[in-house]
C-alpha cells in the first residue's frame, strides 16, 4: 500500500498528512523522522477502522506546503489539493461515518478514564494557550472545536451535549443545504480555507491528536490496563 502524503512543515518541523487516510498523521522534527513514523500510524489507523493492514506500506510525498506556522505544536492551515475535488454520496456518507465512530470513540476512552481531573503530564503552552492535561481538560477542548469547524463552512454548529451529539447534529444541520457535496472552498477565519472535505479530515485529525496524548496520559497515570485502547495506538 503506498500512503500519499501532504507534508507541512515549517523549515524542517513537520506534520505529514495521509491523503488516502483521513486523520492519520504523524510528526517530526523534520521530514525524515515524521516518514519513519508513517507506517505504524498507518497500521495503527487500520486497525481502528477496520481495514486489512497490508503487508507492506511505503509513503509518497504528494504535495509540499511550506507555513510559517507552529506545526511542532500541531498548528496547521493547509487545504490539500484532493480537498478541493467534490464528494460523492458514497464518500461523504463513509467520511461522515468514520468522523463519528472517532467521537464515539474519544467518548468511551474519556468516560474509561478512572479519575478524569488527575494526570501527571507536565505542564506546556503552546500557541492556543496551555495543553489539557487531565482527561477532562482534554475531552472538553476536543469536543469544543465542534461549533468552530463547522463554522468554516458556513454551518450553523454548537458543542452542547457529548462529542458525538453535537457532531452529529452539525451534520444533520449540514444535509439540510441542497448542495453540500459540491465542496465548496470557504475563506474562513485567520486567513485559513476550508471545505467540507478538510472539516471531516480535521475532524478525526484532531481526535487522534488528542486521543493519543489522553491514552498515554492513562497509561503513565493509572497503568496499562487502566483504559481500553480503542484506537490501536499501541498496534
Amino acid at each position: 500500500m503506498i500512503v500519499k502524503c501532504v507534508w507541512e512543515h515549517n523549515g524542517s518541523d513537520t506534520l505529514l498528512y495521509a491523503v488516502n487516510l483521513p486523520g492519520a498523521y504523524t510528526r517530526g522534527e523534520n521530514r525524515e523522522a515524521a516518514v519513519r513514523k508513517m507506517a505504524a500510524e498507518a497500521r495503527s489507523y487500520l486497525v481502528w477502522k477496520g481495514d486489512v493492514v497490508p503487508e507492506e506500506l511505503m509513503v509518497e510525498i504528494v504535495e509540499d506546503a511550506a507555513c510559517d506556522l507552529n506545526v511542532c505544536d500541531a498548528d496547521s492551515d493547509v487545504l490539500f489539493a484532493a480537498e478541493r475535488e467534490p464528494l460523492t454520496g458514497k464518500e461523504y456518507q463513509e467520511l461522515k461515518a468514520l468522523a463519528l465512530k472517532s467521537a464515539a470513540d474519544f467518548y468511551a476512552l474519556y468516560q474509561a478514564v478512572p479519575d478524569r481531573s488527575k494526570s501527571n503530564a507536565p505542564m506546556r503552552r503552546t500557541f492556543y494557550g496551555q495543553v489539557p492535561r487531565t482527561a477532562e481538560e482534554m475531552y472538553q477542548h476536543t469536543k469544543n472545536v465542534n461549533e468552530y469547524y463547522f463554522g468554516e463552512i458556513e454551518v450553523e454548529a454548537d458543542n452542547e451535549g457529548t462529542i458525538l451529539d453535537c457532531r452529529r447534529r452539525g451534520f444533520e444541520a449540514l444535509e439540510q443545504k441542497q448542495d453540500f457535496l459540491d465542496n465548496r472552498v470557504f475563506a474562513g477565519s485567520y486567513g485559513e480555507y476550508w471545505t467540507l472535505r478538510k472539516v471531516l479530515r480535521r475532524f478525526i485529525w484532531h481526535d487522534r491528536i488528542h486521543a493519543k496524548a489522553m491514552y498515554r496520559m492513562a497509561v503513565r497515570t493509572f497503568g496499562r490496563d487502566a483504559v481500553p485502547d480503542v484506537y490501536s495506538f499501541a498496534e
